[in-house]
């Protein structure tokens, strides 16, 4: 839907619950209003003299608390033919995501406490999903002078980062989590090398030489982790580390779990599907940052969201203008669309390795919520309306037309998905129905 729509009450009818005592989804009726989620109950018909504005038949769908994903461009400011705020939180809600964390890397970055102002004023606006936006560590992500992290803290920023540009000088990295610490602000690092593999198209290994493309080593990331986490560890600061990659900073990061260390972390979702055998015959689509590695690496990734090692999942949502997809592999952009797709993919991941429903939802609802310090949404009396109603088994092919981002760009078009959001609601509105 284009405009979201406010109703006085809402009912939500046979939709299935997560039970907690009888550890299996329940069918319920749910009513919202002023907000709120006022009642539940497991009555399965409609009161005929409701006065309810609108009513909302879940049968045989899974009602469970909205998605928070991590990890949204939304490209705007600076390169509005790639996404505008409106096209991609209209994806987002489609999506069944009502919070989403924006990197810093827009034109103009935001380093400045005005831009961040502008950036969630503007969200709001729209009324749709709740933007919260990460701030440049250093200025115009250069990697040479840190910020004024107190003033865009206070403008609304949840963290600080570097979003894909790495800091050269560990002198700089230092002073920043210095500063940081002090005030307890988290710092958000994707682990990178700045020269190992900093012109490299793809993973190093067979397929990379068997393409002729420049690849990208395993300690290009390795490297850098082990660098973040002694600085973090001297400095006592609170450290997320962004998209992992391989089986070895798995290991390294639960190593450091384990001594203690205030770090946690976090997986784009195309990492615990795609290897660097399904670049194929130079599949753009599958050109991303970090880039996707073997079946080791990525079995291992799932494995760390299995024992805790790894925190959450995220989409890495970026959408990329068609013709940067189009170009030769070593010219092409990096980045794939996830917010509509954060829901489909979670659940064949989790159906693939047997993991239970609501297990898999936690990972891109309770999680990620939990790692922001937001109050978390519940599906419970007395809680805050943000929900999420998908119908588990609804299959659908992944279509250019089908999309609501304005980018296009996924490895998985023309794939038949399975699970597709039917509403969304954020603070009792309804901000998305399927049509």
């Amino acid at each position: 839907m284009d405009k979201e729509e406010e109703f006085k009450t809402m009912e939500i009818l046979n939709g299935l619950v997560y039970c907690n005592t009888a550890k299996k989804y329940i069918p319920k009726n749910i009513t919202i209003s002023s907000g709120k989620i006022q009642r539940i109950d497991l009555n399965t018909k409609s009161d005929p003299a409701s006065s309810s504005s609108l009513k909302i038949d879940a049968k045989n769908c899974i009602v469970t608390s909205s998605f928070t994903d991590c990890a949204v461009r939304i490209k705007e400011p600076g390169s509005e033919y790639k996404g505008t705020m409106y096209s991609e939180l209209k994806s987002a809600v489609a999506g069944g995501i009502t919070r989403l964390v924006c990197p810093p890397d827009t034109d103009p970055v935001l380093d400045e406490p005005g831009l961040v102002k502008m950036l969630i004023n503007k969200s709001i606006e729209f009324e749709k999903a709740v933007v919260t936006p990460l701030g440049a560590l250093t200025q115009s992500l250069e990697g040479q002078d840190i910020t004024e992290m107190g003033e865009l803290f206070e403008a609304g920023c949840i963290g600080f980062s570097q979003a894909n540009q790495p800091i050269r000088d560990n002198q700089v990295l230092l002073n920043a989590f210095q500063y940081a610490s002090n005030f307890d602000f988290p710092i958000w690092l994707s682990p990178r090398d700045p020269w190992i593999g900093r012109d490299g198209d793809m993973h190093s290994g067979l397929t990379c030489t068997r393409l002729g493309l420049k690849g990208v080593p395993d300690c290009a990331e390795t490297l850098s982790l082990v660098t973040l986490l002694r600085i973090a560890e001297m400095t006592n600061a609170r450290l997320h580390l962004c998209r992992l990659s391989s089986l070895e900073s798995v290991e390294i990061v639960r190593k450091a779990k384990k001594q203690g260390l205030r770090i946690t972390a976090d997986v784009g979702l195309y990492y615990l599907h795609l290897t660097d055998l399904d670049v194929g015959a130079f599949n753009t689509n599958c050109k991303a940052i970090p880039p996707f590695r073997g079946q080791r690496d990525r079995d291992a990734l799932t494995e760390g969201l299995l024992d805790g090692t790894i925190d959450f999942i995220c989409s890495d949502h970026t959408p990329v203008d068609i013709e940067d997809k189009m170009l030769p592999f070593s010219e092409a952009a990096e980045g794939q669309i996830g917010t509509e797709l954060l829901l489909p993919l979670t659940l064949s991941w989790a159906k693939r390795h047997k993991i239970e429903m609501h297990e898999a939802l936690n990972l891109i609802s309770t999680k990620p919520t939990t790692i922001l310090n937001k109050e978390i949404s519940r599906v419970e009396e007395g809680a805050v309306a943000n929900v999420t109603i998908f119908g588990v088994n609804d299959s659908w092919i992944l279509e250019e037309q089908t999309l609501l981002s304005q980018g296009k760009n996924s490895p998985f078009l023309g794939y038949e998905m399975h699970g597709k959001v039917h509403a969304t609601i954020m603070n009792g509105r309804l901000v998305f129905l399927k049509n």
